[in-house]
């Protein structure tokens, strides 16, 4: 123990900055994942024509969000240029994590479940598509990136209704909160990008839309701070680009999870043709989500 111990510290010396908790590369092909007695997990893939060899150690779950901490993230070391003596460690790396028994994951490549009982996964998704059925113009644009969660809680929970604006609109809204409570950031740009390590985007995709047939993305936007809530509507100019809005037969949204906590997802068809009784039954609800929250109301 102790000299894994004395291992891992000196990887963590020689570790690149990791700039996310869980993003590990860009469209990997051959993915392996193995995590030994110790808690330490080797990725194993090929990206951009080279094998990669990357291990993860020191994080679990997620924190409530709170002002002037980090979020929980793992050390991350990029093993495919090491030495002899660090190449050693991979090689000699003895796996125990056995057939994953934890909930359903969308996206999900691969995952385990070890023998303390918590879960380790690998999920990769499109996550930097533009807005509103545009083509992408670079290759991190397209690319599928690969996310790591480790957790031994339930997973974070994306709650989704779909109902209509203003009587005429498609419209979402819910809440992203874990164990309860709600997720949040408390640094974000103008335009709603993350700034911290708390803040969470919803990243909504819309089926055979005026964008073209299959999946699009429509937009992504944050959940609020201080409740873990959020609305979008279908309507013209609610994505400031000028194209129409993209209204389909089904809406998709991805979130990356909190801290190592996995990414989550939520699908549903189209709320269909305007339904009066339905919807005032609905703006109840949203009253209910939206208390406390000065940016969604009913309409």
């Amino acid at each position: 123990m102790l000299a894994l111990a004395l291992v891992a510290a000196s990887l963590a010396v020689l570790a690149p900055a990791a700039r996310g908790s869980q993003l590990i590369d860009r469209d990997a092909r051959g993915v392996k994942l193995q995590v030994n007695a110790q808690g330490m997990a080797l990725l194993t893939y090929q990206a951009r024509g080279v094998s990669r060899h990357v291990l993860a150690w020191g994080a679990i779950n997620a924190l409530a969000p709170t002002r002037g901490r980090n979020q929980v993230k793992f050390s991350l070391d990029y093993a495919g240029g090491w030495g002899a003596f660090r190449r050693a460690v991979w090689k000699s790396f003895a796996n125990v994590c056995g057939p994953y028994t934890g909930p359903p994951l969308a996206w999900l490549v691969t995952a385990c479940t070890a023998p303390d009982g918590s879960h380790w996964a690998l999920q990769s998704w499109r996550r930097g598509l533009r807005n509103v059925g545009l083509p992408s113009t670079s290759w991190l644009e397209s690319a599928w990136e690969l996310h790591l969660s480790h957790w031994d809680t339930d997973l974070p929970a994306l709650e989704i209704h779909t109902d209509w604006a203003y009587r005429r609109y498609d419209h979402l809204f819910g809440s992203y909160t874990y164990l309860g409570r709600p997720i949040y950031g408390f640094r974000v740009t103008r335009r709603g990008a993350p700034l911290d390590t708390w803040a969470r985007n919803i990243y909504v995709d819309t089926y055979n839309s005026v964008y073209g047939s299959g999946w699009q993305r429509e937009n992504s936007f944050l959940s609020h701070n201080p409740t873990g809530t959020f609305c979008y509507g279908f309507y013209p100019g609610q994505n400031n680009s000028g194209r129409p809005p993209g209204t389909g037969t089904f809406y998709r949204a991805t979130a990356i999870g909190p801290g190592v906590a996995p990414d989550v997802f939520w699908q549903d068809k189209a709320p269909g043709p305007y339904n009066r009784e339905l919807d005032l039954q609905l703006n109840d609800l949203q009253r209910e989500f939206f208390a406390g929250d000065r940016l969604c109301k009913p309409n």
